[in-house]
């Protein structure tokens, strides 16, 4: 059991590892809505932060939304070490194991980014991502010499932006009816994003090995 919770929580070390130094690296080193080829123009890095979920998605501008949304990654993050551990100690494949890893490293990767990067950096005025109308928090954006009045998000732990960079630069044929001529995957995502995507889909697809029903069991038993 200990030695499959071991390589477990090394494959989440360096998935944190790999997503903060990504993460660190871009919001260091790019500018809001900066992006740079990968490979081509399909893949590139495209610098944006969000407020919400997974691939950009919301749940709300307000400060309660966030921490709400904060608070409940952290109750999952808690959730998944202890069904990690339960499952191993009742003899569960590593497989299995890493799979749930995947998620729980993604959660993981995102929440430290809401947790401490409004202590890290500097919350920049001018940066589109950082305005909430109606959040009452004033501010001042200098551009171009010119200043101009803002309203900012709330910050502090738990409410800091999630940093995402990876994008596919990939339409649909113009033929396709519905959605011809767009983007197929316009999302923009992290390391983080895709362990959760990753694990998520591992389970739809081997859920029948993951989650035997009883019948199943007991035939693999005799």
């Amino acid at each position: 059991m200990r030695k499959k919770l071991v390589y477990v929580f090394l494959l989440v070390a360096a998935l944190l590892l790999i997503d903060q130094f990504i993460k660190i690296y871009i919001k260091s080193s790019f500018e809001p809505g900066q992006t740079h080829a990968l490979l081509g123009d399909w893949f590139v890095l495209h610098y944006i932060e969000n407020p919400g979920m997974a691939f950009g998605t919301t749940f709300g501008t307000g400060v309660w939304h966030k921490l709400t949304l904060s608070i409940f990654r952290f109750i999952a993050i808690c959730f998944l070490v202890y069904y990690l551990i339960k499952q191993a100690k009742k003899g569960a494949s590593l497989e299995f194991l890493l799979v749930f890893g995947l998620i729980l490293a993604g959660a993981t990767g995102n929440l430290l980014d809401s947790m401490f990067y409004d202590y890290l950096f500097t919350l920049n005025p001018c940066d589109s991502f950082n305005h909430v109308s109606g959040s009452g928090i004033k501010g001042v954006c200098t551009d171009y010499g010119f200043n101009y009045p803002v309203e900012l998000r709330h910050q502090g732990f738990m409410l800091g932006s999630v940093v995402d960079m990876f994008q596919f630069n990939v339409n649909w044929p113009k033929w396709v009816p519905g959605v011809g001529g767009e983007q197929v995957f316009p999302a923009i995502w992290n390391i983080a994003d895709a362990s959760i995507s990753t694990g998520v889909i591992l389970i739809l697809i081997r859920q029948k090995v993951y989650f035997p029903k009883k019948k199943e069991l007991e035939k693999s038993e005799d």
